[in-house]
């Protein structure tokens, strides 16, 4: 079961139906889809991926998924589940426009590392970033994570592929370290 997660300012709370119109806005934002590598999805679409979540991916246990809160207010989406690229786990966050540049990313990279290494077992943890996501790859950088390979897809787009120790990332970040309630 997914554990509800919490940093210094983030709230990871697994989603429940009244917050699949959060989920959908996010994912429906342009700047979002644009930096997260991927095309505009349909709406209807998004609203059956979200309801796999609440009908598959929870019960299930799949993977875990949250929706990131601050101050009770929605500002994103993380996820730490197996990746088809390598064999292991992907780290996955995408947070509003409105939070970019506040150091939430930051943040809520080190509580899915904190998650990864105290809950999942796991040594370490992978990111893909697209290559023109200079925000995103600095903060990597500044995390620990290192270049593995580029991903080319079809349409030429370029995707870095990283990884890091899961505690490296969270290292140095007093006040940050989430702890896991179940929900």
């Amino acid at each position: 079961m997914t554990p509800a997660l919490h940093t210094e300012r983030l709230d990871f709370l697994p989603y429940r139906p009244e917050h699949e119109d959060h989920f959908v806005a996010l994912l429906r934002d342009e700047e979002v889809c644009r930096w997260m590598g991927q095309d505009m999805v349909p709406e209807p679409q998004l609203r059956e991926v979200f309801r796999a979540i609440l009908t598959d991916v929870y019960p299930q246990s799949r993977f875990d998924v949250w929706g990131l809160w601050l101050a009770d207010t929605y500002v994103g989406h993380a996820e730490v589940k197996p990746t088809g690229n390598v064999d292991g786990h992907e780290l996955v966050t995408a947070l509003a426009p409105a939070y970019w540049g506040q150091g939430l990313g930051g943040e809520a990279v080190r509580g899915l590392l904190r998650h990864a290494a105290d809950t999942l077992g796991l040594t370490e943890a992978y990111g893909m970033v697209g290559a023109e996501n200079t925000a995103s790859l600095a903060l990597c950088r500044r995390l620990g994570f290192r270049h593995v390979r580029d991903v080319v897809a079809d349409d030429g787009s370029v995707t870095k592929m990283l990884v890091i120790p899961v505690t490296e990332g969270r290292a140095g970040a007093a006040g940050t370290a989430p702890t896991g309630d179940p929900v």
